[in-house]
């Protein structure tokens, strides 16, 4: 008795070995990720960028600050120097000394 090759068994079946390929394409499933890696490393670096502009704003801040304060104080030394060491007219004061009872 021949047996009737139309006739479907397990032989029949395809699987991932029987049928050696891959379920997603290489050149898909790649650029799919590497497209979703790019768009994470970009909001990363988005917001990286805002924390180092909020760094760098609140650094010139307090260079503006100690540049303002530097640039009082210096007017007021520059006026004193002229009084401790001498007034307009060349002549020198002398110190006083007191004493401190501690």
């Amino acid at each position: 008795m021949p047996i009737s090759s139309s006739i479907k068994g397990i032989e029949s079946v395809k699987t991932i070995h029987t049928v050696k390929k891959s379920t997603i394409p290489n050149n898909e499933g790649s650029d799919f990720l590497k497209l979703y890696m790019l768009d994470k490393e970009r909001t990363r670096l988005v917001s990286e960028e805002a924390m180092i502009f909020t760094r760098l704003e609140n650094i010139q801040n307090r260079l503006a600050d100690i540049q303002k304060f530097y640039n009082e104080k210096s007017v007021l030394l520059n006026t004193n120097d002229s009084d401790r060491f001498g007034n307009a007219n060349g002549k020198n004061q002398e110190f006083k000394s007191m004493s401190i009872d501690y």
